[in-house]
């Protein structure tokens, strides 16, 4: 094979994707050339075949600036990336976008470009290969595969990673092998005015192999060293490539060539010293006979392999396998799942772990955990065991105090496929996670999100653990399905859309107080996103519109207010998310536009609350510490508040 030829393609070819585009990121493209053709052309099992066999090595590129070389690359191992693909590059809806997109363009496992994000997410997919595989040794043979990534130095400064390298070494995930392009350059400068860090000794200590090859552009070392990984097996590896950002350019191992493209002529520059003499866009025939001899004739074999043992399967063992790949949790278990009588009284985290353990009784899917609050949060599998290095099988994750790193890890759960991940944690912390959140929703991932203390009712904890703005900062995420339940039955109804979900994450926000369950709450309802709890008796002059524990509170207050003659109707609204989407019929249906006294009430930020309604009963400050009712009494949540803005706004 001539390497040399190969990699020289790839640079070229990525450059040309770059000057067409007059955007992009040469410095890395021209660095790492040589780690991910070694990493293509010897090491990886995948095809183009089926871009999600589920056996396939996942390959993360963690640093997705560095995207043109990628898409030079599945453009010349057969996926379907075309030159003209490449010539597209950075343009609006084409296949090659400015960063990698999931679902977006063919041979991408994972969304990346916030750095470290990928890292996380590779943690994610080597954790549910490990459990897989330990929980049905009997499909082994049909799941294994390794999971690699290409990273830089930006991602190993982003606490995210860091957070979720921590966990893999601790873990053992031995069959994780991270290629870390180390050309000392960030995008303001040189990295030693950010980070001093002796990464070996670092990365030694949270509990990896580290390998060091010194010559970035000595394909046979980088190649030895991937070898030597994958013989590891009891540690996550991480191979530190001494790389030159930009090499072979002008303004070579310097930040000017991380993020600006080379022009012409300074591709021109770069091409005379690969001993480049072609046009823009070409591809050699040898290179594209290396690429068929290697990567591509060795995916199929394994791809051919892999159809064989699925046709030997028994029945039994093909059954799970299907199961694995359909991930259906919801459609056989909706009998199992009870009615909560009205008046039951229990905290929706309480009802939640119940549900939990309900599905877990009935599925082998369900795979998750919390960062550290499961006695809070109530996310433990009391009928599973823990994952850890001695137990694979194990269903209950214990994440650590790593919000962030663990919702990334749950995306990359999801996006392996075979699984239903699941993550906790309290409400304000999402903080900590958002960027995660933010990436599931993009990428379509259906990762449920438990979040519970959901409000000043937190009460002691104060202003720190009271969230105030989360419930509105995380609806106006787009495709990400909020749900904040106001009992038992909203609750059993918020499970069921999260679990059959197939491109939207949810999150179910939760109470940690007790709450009623109310007469007229039903849990097929939530799925309309808001429905008419109780009706008006005979005229409408108010409506109520609440969610969560400010449900009862509506009630109440509408059963005090009809004593005074004034007979208004109480509108549950779980999900904004799923009520936008009804149809207008329906939504006139719950909140008439004859009505213009309508009231929104919810312990949080209210400003989204005015597309609903024009008066808002809301708290637009930090909490307090204090016992939960002095504080909701403080912030005026109680009967004899309702009933006073109700009579005001009948006044006007």
């Amino acid at each position: 094979m001539n390497d040399n030829l190969c990699v020289t393609t790839l640079r070229c070819l990525a450059l040309d994707s770059i000057d067409k585009a007059n955007s992009g990121h040469p410095g890395m493209a021209l660095g790492s050339a040589p780690i991910l053709h070694t990493i293509f052309s010897r090491h990886l099992v995948s095809t183009a075949a089926d871009a999600n066999w589920i056996k396939r090595d996942r390959f993360v590129l963690s640093s997705g600036h560095a995207s043109s070389l990628l898409y030079a690359m599945l453009h010349l191992t057969g996926y379907d990336i075309s030159l003209d693909d490449l010539k597209n590059f950075r343009q609006l809806h084409s296949k090659t976008p400015g960063h990698p997109e999931y679902k977006v363009t063919d041979g991408v496992d994972i969304s990346t470009g916030p750095l470290g994000q990928g890292i996380a997410n590779a943690v994610g997919m080597a954790m549910a290969e490990a459990h897989l595989c330990a929980l049905y040794p009997n499909l082994k043979h049909v799941l294994s595969h390794r999971t690699y990534v290409l990273c830089g130095d930006g991602d190993l400064e982003e606490g995210i990673a860091l957070e979720a390298m921590s966990l893999a070494g601790t873990y053992k995930l031995s069959k994780l092998i991270i290629c870390y392009d180390n050309n000392d350059v960030t995008l303001d400068g040189p990295l030693a005015q950010s980070s001093t860090d002796d990464i070996v000794k670092k990365v030694e200590a949270m509990g990896f192999n580290v390998v060091v090859v010194n010559d970035g552009n000595d394909v046979d070392s980088i190649d030895n060293a991937i070898t030597s990984c994958k013989e590891q097996n009891e540690k996550p590896s991480l191979i530190v490539i001494k790389t030159i950002i930009g090499y072979g350019s002008e303004k070579q191992g310097t930040n000017a060539v991380h993020g600006s493209p080379l022009t012409k002529s300074g591709s021109k520059i770069a091409k005379e010293f690969f001993n480049w003499n072609y046009d823009d866009f070409y591809v050699p025939e040898e290179v594209k006979d290396d690429y068929k001899d290697s990567y591509v004739a060795r995916g199929l074999l394994a791809y051919m392999q892999y159809n064989k043992d699925v046709d030997r399967l028994d029945d039994e063992n093909r059954q799970i396998l299907e199961n694995l790949l359909n991930c259906d949790v919801t459609s056989k278990i909706k009998e199992f799942i009870p009615n909560y009588v009205e008046g039951y009284f229990e905290a929706t985290r309480n009802v939640s772990q119940e549900l939990l353990n309900i599905y877990s009784e009935h599925t082998n899917l369900l795979f998750g955990g919390s960062a550290d609050v499961a006695s809070s949060v109530k996310t433990i599998l009391k009928n599973k065991t823990t994952f850890d290095s001695n137990n694979y099988q194990g269903q209950n994750i214990n994440f650590g105090i790593r919000e962030h790193a663990m919702c990334a890890i749950a995306n990359g759960i999801a996006a392996h496929g075979g699984l239903r991940p699941y993550v906790g944690s309290f409400l304000v912390f999402s903080d900590y996670a958002r960027g995660a959140l933010r990436m599931a929703a993009l990428m379509g991932l259906p990762v449920t999100y438990l979040f519970s203390h959901d409000s000043i009712a937190v009460g002691e904890d104060g202003p720190t653990h009271q969230p105030i703005e989360q419930l509105s900062s995380l609806r106006l995420i787009p495709n990400f399905n909020v749900i904040r339940p106001c009992d038992a039955n909203e609750t059993a109804g918020a499970y069921e859309i999260a679990f059959s979900s197939k491109n939207t994450p949810t999150a179910i926000i939760l109470s940690r107080q007790n709450l009623k369950t109310i007469r007229g709450c039903s849990k097929n309802k939530v799925k309309r996103g808001a429905y008419v709890l109780s009706y008006e008796k005979e005229h409408l002059d108010a409506i109520l519109i609440a969610t969560g524990s400010e449900v009862f509170l509506a009630y109440e207050a509408s059963e005090a207010l009809l004593e005074e003659g004034i007979d208004v109707r109480v509108v549950s609204m779980p999900s904004t998310f799923l009520f936008d989407k009804q149809k207008n019929g329906y939504k006139e249906s719950v909140l008439p536009s004859s009505c213009e006294n309508i009231l929104a009430i919810e312990m949080g930020k209210g400003d989204l609350w005015y597309k609903y309604a024009k008066n808002v009963m809301s708290i637009d400050t930090f909490g307090l510490s204090g016992p939960y009712k002095n504080v909701m009494n403080y912030f005026h949540f109680n009967v004899d508040n309702v009933i006073e803005i109700v009579k005001q706004m009948l006044k006007k």
